[in-house]
């Protein structure tokens, strides 16, 4: 049941559990607003840290500023393992929209804000989230941004630096400028587009961490996922999440939940053992979509 089997990763100077827990859906309805039901946002982050999770992924603009404080409620004063990471580089508008917030004030305040609604002095990693695409990564210089976060960095307030929603062109920007500790891309069984890239990183001792393993605001729809799950006795989210822990030992998960339930299942993907004939099967799925 617990996230210890999923074995660990280097993330900056932690070691973390590869199965960590992601507070975007504590949030309201489209990442905005209070949760539906506050106690048990509250009982879900416990439960998370009592099975062992100790790399959770949050940002002031899920809510905005809800997860953050719900996770200070929760969980403070932090165990010495757990590893919060926030990501900056966007806002929300009044009506919930994602908007950038890029400029170097704008990206200065943002990690004054999380650690504030945190309680912490330093953050431990933090994502820079580029905004220059909608609907996934796009071209585009980022080292006024980096630079900006390698100040704050220098400054003592950002221990290490991640980048978020990122082509090759930008990691490697990234990297001439600080040390680069993970990338979180989106990623998942259908959604292969990083593949070269993941091992890539692994061979530079670079975390990747996919968002939205089972496809996020579009779900996947497989009936090969299903059936082999089925099989298995397992549900389709752990047999997704159990191939991405296979995939790269680099790649670390954050899925995310409201639900006690959902996540006891979620860490429980961490025992599942997909034989190299079911791997061969589920990588049919990415040649599918």
């Amino acid at each position: 049941m617990s996230s210890n089997k999923s074995g660990t990763y280097k993330l900056g100077e932690r070691s973390v559990r590869r199965l960590g827990y992601g507070a975007m859906q504590l949030a309201g309805k489209g990442v905005f607003g209070p949760p539906k039901d506050h106690d048990a946002a509250i009982s879900v982050l416990r439960e998370a840290v009592a099975q062992g999770v100790n790399h959770i992924d949050t940002s002031d603009y899920y809510g905005p500023y809800v997860t953050n404080k719900l996770i200070r409620e929760a969980l403070s004063p932090y165990p010495d393992d757990l590893t919060i990471v926030t990501k900056i580089g966007a806002r929300r508008g009044e009506d919930g929209s994602w908007l950038p917030a890029f400029t170097a004030d704008e990206l200065e305040q943002a990690v004054y804000d999380n650690l504030r609604n945190l309680g912490l002095e330093a953050m431990e990693v933090v994502n820079l989230r580029i905004m220059f695409g909608v609907h996934g990564p796009a071209e585009g210089s980022i080292e006024a941004q980096v630079t900006k976060l390698a100040e704050l960095q220098h400054k003592g307030l950002v221990r290490h630096i991640g980048l978020s929603n990122v082509t090759r062109t930008q990691i490697a920007e990234g990297r001439k400028i600080c040390d680069i500790v993970c990338v979180q891309n989106q990623y998942n069984l259908a959604h292969r587009e990083d593949d070269t890239l993941i091992d890539e990183l692994a061979r530079a001792g670079i975390a990747y961490v996919p968002f939205f393993p089972l496809g996020g605001f579009n779900p996947l729809q497989s009936s090969t996922l299903s059936g082999v799950a089925e099989r298995l006795g397992a549900t389709p989210m752990q047999v997704a999440l159990a191939w991405l822990l296979q995939r790269s030992p680099n790649v670390l998960l954050i899925p995310g939940t409201s639900s006690v339930g959902h996540l006891r299942e979620n860490l429980a993907a961490a025992e599942l053992e997909l034989s190299a004939d079911v791997l061969r099967e589920l990588d049919g799925v990415a040649k599918a979509a």
